[in-house]
């Protein structure tokens, strides 16, 4: 698996190297969010750990710019802790926000969660079916999502837990078990993440996400897809 790692401070980007290696992972490296973008462009990229504050390019843009077109996950690794920084992360379409200065025993466990959704969520495993209730497929075979016809861009993420819904219809889940089942590790306080990824999901297959069709809420108990 070809990770890459993009932060201006040169020490941390070894640092990393060094953690990452040792479990086994080939390392691309990158100190400013154009260089990230090159890389991107020119190699097999299947996790990018990246710096909000960086020279030419900062991370919420090249975060922006990645995902026009890319799925590839994204964990942001910033100094900046409060709240509202890591919201604003995930709503640029980062995946996972871990700050600094981090364990690298999370770290570690960060990115082999995030690896093994893309992997799971790839083409690489589990062909389970089609999903289907009124304009809304999910096509688990070929990971493809559709709204009347139209393909719609999902992350890994977006796509774990719109098809944790889809297949179960009607069912009602917490956020707590969204949050565990398309994570795969316990969830403590993850109502800000969740909440982003829903709305993010909403702004995607919903005509208006202020008034959804499918990715309901069910107030005091989680969301659901509404069957149709």
């Amino acid at each position: 698996m070809n990770i890459l790692v993009c932060d201006d401070d040169k020490e941390i980007v070894n640092a990393i190297e060094v953690y990452l290696k040792n479990e086994g992972y080939e390392i691309f490296k990158a100190y400013d969010g154009l260089q990230a973008l090159d890389i991107v462009e020119k190699q097999e990229i299947h996790l990018i750990l990246m710096d909000i504050m960086m020279p030419k390019l900062d991370g919420m843009r090249t975060t922006m710019k990645i995902r026009e077109d890319k799925n590839i996950p994204i964990i942001i690794i910033s100094a900046k802790s409060e709240d509202y920084d890591k919201i604003t992360g995930l709503n640029m379409g980062a995946d996972d926000y871990i700050t600094k200065p981090f364990n690298p025993l999370e770290l570690i466990a960060r990115v082999k969660s995030q690896l093994r959704r893309y992997v799971d969520l790839g083409s690489l495993e589990k062909k389970t079916g089609v999903f289907k209730t009124g304009g809304l497929l999910v096509d688990d075979e070929q990971k493809a999502v559709t709204i009347d016809g139209e393909p719609v861009i999902l992350t890994p993420t977006e796509y774990g837990i719109i098809k944790l819904l889809a297949e179960n219809a009607g069912r009602v889940f917490s956020m707590e078990q969204i949050y565990e089942a398309v994570w795969k590790e316990p969830a403590y306080n993850p109502e800000n993440t969740v909440a982003v990824h829903i709305r993010r999901i909403r702004e995607k297959i919903e005509i208006n996400p202020k008034d959804p069709r499918y990715l309901k809420v069910v107030w005091g108990i989680g969301y659901k897809i509404e069957k149709i």
